[in-house]
């Protein structure tokens, strides 16, 4: 698991640790650190000796993280030049270090650079970046390498122009190959459009660790969680022990919502699936170890409920979500069932006892908010969970999933392919099988959101995607994620 850190709980943990080192300490192991990663990737185009180095440098210590790093490998022999963007406050020592080390500053922009470090702005910056950053930014993009390929750009903590708390972008920004962040990640990191202009994200230790003590603010899987979570059926397992899903989904009007949810059960690692709908011929047709019947109340024995994919807004959809949030049992809303939560009509019946989740996308969290996630998704997420007592898996590019606890995970293997009609169905099939196999609740929802962008990703490495794709990709993607 990885985990990302709020600005305020970074800079705190930073007083803490700078209080027990000589001045200037943490500046100088973040300069090494980012002058090593540079110094690797100058090697792999050609050397550091002889290269074109172009800072853009800010005010504060993101600047001076840049300077000294710039001075490391101006000392390397690198041509440095230092663009200052704001020279009545830029990092005196680091400049003094820079020129000492045979850099230079300049005016403007040179013709062409090979790297080019942007420390424009840290992680404290707040709001878009100011006319004159913006107009260098979009600039960027002339400068090329020797070879005529694009300057390498390697953004210094974060991409300047991001919001690192939220990962928003809120106007113009650097788009970086490599980000050389310190002491822990950050939200912008790992949420939203900002994990775009990161690149590659590389994480230098500077001793932060021991005295970071928040929560993080959010959390991201990796393979390996998700794998541990994962159910095994041992040699006494049987269809009940490995667990029973229901599924209240599809109609006569949406009986391709109930066969693509009824796939996502079956990939899952329940023991069995129990259909309750109009669409139970086409079901049982397709997959013929589903035991279909028309209502909820003629299931049977059900250890998880998944209520809504292409079920409609009409009365016996009512009649069926009245009946699946009645039960002790978990609870997955999607599609129209959240629909029907709308208006405050079911409010009551979200108080319950038993664990819910709810997976809007944006369209049907406005409905149920009353607006859109915004900016801030991960914390409109968090909002949204806590109103309701539920697990929230807001879809997206990246996928939060939040508690009511306040907890955040985001989703890292999100694909453009998953924007495809149908495809939230397969995941709601998938992570009501979870949950009736017994996996707890927020993990359950994270392990399906993970290996469903995996089966998104290899679907679309094979052309064209179609919901039916990413179904049929969960089995190889649990192969050779489970081993």
């Amino acid at each position: 698991m990885r985990q990302a850190w709020r600005v305020t709980d970074v800079r705190a943990a930073e007083k803490t640790l700078m209080a027990t080192l000589p001045e200037g300490t943490l500046m100088q192991r973040a300069a090494a650190g980012l002058a090593r990663r540079c110094a690797l990737l100058l090697e792999e185009s050609g050397g550091v000796y002889g290269s074109r180095v172009l800072l853009l440098v800010g005010s504060g210590d993101n600047g001076g993280d840049t300077l000294y790093a710039g001075a490391a490998l101006a000392r390397r022999g690198a041509q440095v030049r230092a663009l200052l963007l704001t020279p009545e406050r830029v990092h005196l020592a680091g400049l003094a270090a820079l020129r000492q080390a045979g850099g230079f500053t300049t005016r403007d922009l040179p013709t062409r650079a090979d790297l080019i470090l942007d420390g424009i702005v840290g992680i404290g910056a707040s709001g878009g970046l100011r006319p004159e950053a913006t107009a260098i930014v979009r600039r960027l993009g002339a400068l090329r390498g020797r070879t005529g390929d694009r300057a390498l750009v390697v953004a210094v903590d974060v991409p300047s122009g991001v919001t690192v708390d939220t990962g928003d972008v809120p106007g113009e920004s650097v788009t970086a190959d490599v980000t050389v962040t310190f002491g822990c990640l950050k939200p912008a990191h790992v949420l939203g459009p900002a994990t775009t202009r990161c690149g590659h994200v590389d994480l230098v230790d500077i001793g932060l660790g021991p005295v970071l003590h928040a929560d993080p603010a959010v959390r991201v899987p990796q393979a390996a969680d998700i794998a541990a979570w994962w159910p095994r059926s041992g040699a006494t397992s049987d269809k009940y022990t490995r667990g029973v899903v229901g599924l209240a989904t599809g109609s006569d009007r949406y009986p391709g919502a109930a066969l693509l949810s009824t796939a996502g059960a079956l990939a899952g690692p329940a023991g069995m699936v129990r259909y309750a709908g109009s669409a139970r011929h086409d079901v049982v047709r397709a997959y013929p170890s589903v035991i279909a019947v028309r209502r909820v109340a003629e299931a049977g024995r059900v250890q998880a409920w998944v209520c809504g994919s292409g079920l409609g807004t009409g009365h016996d959809a009512r009649t069926e979500l009245r009946s699946v949030l009645a039960t002790p049992l978990p609870v997955l809303l999607d599609a129209d069932a959240i629909s029907l939560l709308v208006g405050g009509e079911h409010a009551e019946d979200l108080r319950r006892d038993a664990p819910l989740v709810i997976t809007p996308h944006d369209g049907e969290f406005k409905r149920l908010a009353g607006e859109a996630p915004g900016a801030d998704r991960a914390g409109a997420a968090a909002r949204l969970a806590a109103w309701t007592n539920a697990v929230v898996l807001l879809k997206g590019d990246r996928t939060i999933v939040a508690t009511p606890a306040g907890e955040i995970w985001a989703n890292p293997t999100g694909s453009p392919a998953l924007a495809t009609a149908g495809t939230g169905d397969v995941l709601a099939g998938l992570l009501g099988s979870l949950l009736a196999a017994g996996v707890p609740t927020v993990r359950a929802a994270v392990a399906a959101a993970y290996v469903h962008g995996l089966a998104g990703r290899r679907a679309a490495a094979e052309g064209p995607v179609t919901s039916a794709d990413v179904a049929a990709a969960l089995r190889p993607v649990l192969a050779d994620l489970l081993g």
